[in-house]
């Protein structure tokens, strides 16, 4: 009997070469590099009127079917609409999937849009186009972690700001293949969270203090840091002191691991055991609930990853268990933030590389298709209770208000203020247009 890892995809991907930014190594290196990771953009380009303050990105790695979700064929033939139901929801004559009950309920507070499509068919690929707005400039495989553009958590580091002491992008609990800064640099990549919030002993690694080390320690540690500084060093700025350059991220580091605010977002123990009940008390409600914590100290761009979205076989029997607890958490974030009064300035975004085949294959599941997919979203000024574009009656293809990834990435940065249709500059100067059609799903933005 095959036993799979229910969080790897077609081409066998576990592996997490994805860079991992915490706040190790106080002497060694691992926090310098942190905090280059979150340093602020010194000049950042004019902004649009922001209708959000922040992002929620819920990465569905692998390719989320549109069929088993917020796109059913109720009238389709069999071997196309599958073994669910279609269910009503708060939007008169539009049905979601069976599995989606609690977004359904929720539905006058969505927009999901069916009608997006791109034609990069992989997962190396459609995750690059998706995250950035950029296809790959060379055809990239399956397996591939690519960078050719910048992501769209590091732009808003880039051109946002966190307050002070706490990075700008998160990603929980693994940075998404194409999810970094490309030649953005590396202080705007995302400080990852890998450890499981759903852990009695949930700490994140080194942005306490070590156990041991008392305020005094820690506080007489970089005193002495201090006075080395004040030594005359071999070499002054203007030879090239490699050293110069780190002591603002060391300084910075220090801020971060006294930084009351940074520490009260990383305490989920201190929140209310309903809160917790309803995020569910599982590894992904607990980083949802992370998330909102996160946003609500200030952070702009949080991205949510959930793997094992690949369902190229008994995908009716997989999603029975696995899609009820994440649509659950969901709709949990999107009415948390909403009676926090969040809501209406937190984006909230759900999506995948791409949808699954129409037709269901012989081993009981369905293959990547890139002709259609759905993509929900809630908050930051997003009119709720509507539909954008439509699939063909089969769910083929797009049909109906046909969009791109760079419609949709557009809007992402139009609603956080970010001016979707400028130029930015590789290190060697070269003009880069952040999104190369900056046009907006004006359905959207209200």
């Amino acid at each position: 009997m095959e036993i799979r890892d229910p969080n790897r995809n077609c081409e066998g991907m576990t592996r997490r070469n994805c860079l991992q930014l915490g706040l190790g190594g106080l002497v060694g290196g691992g926090l310098v590099g942190a905090l280059s990771a979150t340093s602020r953009a010194a000049n950042p380009t004019s902004q649009l009127t922001r209708q959000a303050d922040a992002c929620i990105l819920i990465w569905l790695d692998g390719g989320p079917t549109h069929y088993e979700t917020f796109d059913p064929k109720p009238d389709a033939p069999v071997e196309i609409r599958g073994e669910l139901e279609s269910i009503a929801t708060k939007i008169p004559g539009v049905g979601f999937s069976a599995h989606m009950q609690q977004m359904a309920g929720i539905a006058d507070q969505l927009a999901v849009v069916r009608s997006i499509r791109h034609n990069q068919g992989n997962h190396g690929a459609g995750n690059h186009y998706m995250m950035t707005g950029a296809p790959p400039r060379i055809p990239v495989g399956c397996g591939a972690f690519v960078s050719f553009h910048p992501s769209l958590g590091a732009v808003t580091a880039h051109q946002c700001h966190a307050p002070d002491g706490l990075p700008a992008y998160f990603s929980i609990p693994r940075m998404s293949r194409s999810g970094g800064p490309s030649f953005l640099g590396a202080k705007y990549a995302p400080f990852v969270v890998a450890d499981n919030p759903n852990s009695s002993s949930f700490r994140v690694r080194d942005v306490a203090l070590p156990s041991g080390l008392t305020d005094e320690r820690f506080i007489g540690r970089r005193d002495i840091r201090s006075q080395v500084d004040r030594l005359v060093r071999i070499n002054d700025e203007a030879a090239g002191d490699p050293l110069t350059g780190v002591d603002e991220f060391y300084d910075q580091g220090y801020r971060l691991i006294t930084s009351k605010p940074a520490q009260k977002a990383f305490d989920i123990h201190s929140e209310a055991p309903q809160v917790r009940d309803q995020y569910g008390r599982n590894t992904f409600g607990q980083q949802a609930l992370l998330a909102r914590r996160l946003v609500e100290a200030g952070v702009p761009f949080v991205t949510l990853y959930n793997g094992g979205w690949d369902h190229h076989r008994t995908i009716f029997q997989d999603l029975k268990t696995k899609l009820p607890p994440i649509e659950a958490t969901l709709a949990a974030l999107i009415q948390d933030l909403a009676a926090r009064q969040m809501l209406e300035r937190t984006l909230v975004v759900c999506l995948g590389e791409f949808g699954r085949t129409p037709k269901i294959n012989s081993r009981g599941g369905r293959d990547h298709w890139s002709n259609a997919m759905s993509v929900v979203f809630a908050g930051g000024g997003t009119p709720g209770g509507q539909v954008v574009g439509a699939t063909d009656k089969n769910g083929y293809a797009a049909m109906e208000r046909v969009l791109s990834p760079e419609n949709f990435v557009s809007t992402v940065y139009t609603k956080l203020g970010i001016n979707p249709n400028q130029i930015l500059r590789t290190p060697e100067g070269r003009p880069v247009h952040l999104v190369s059609d900056a046009t907006p799903i004006d359905e959207l933005l209200g």
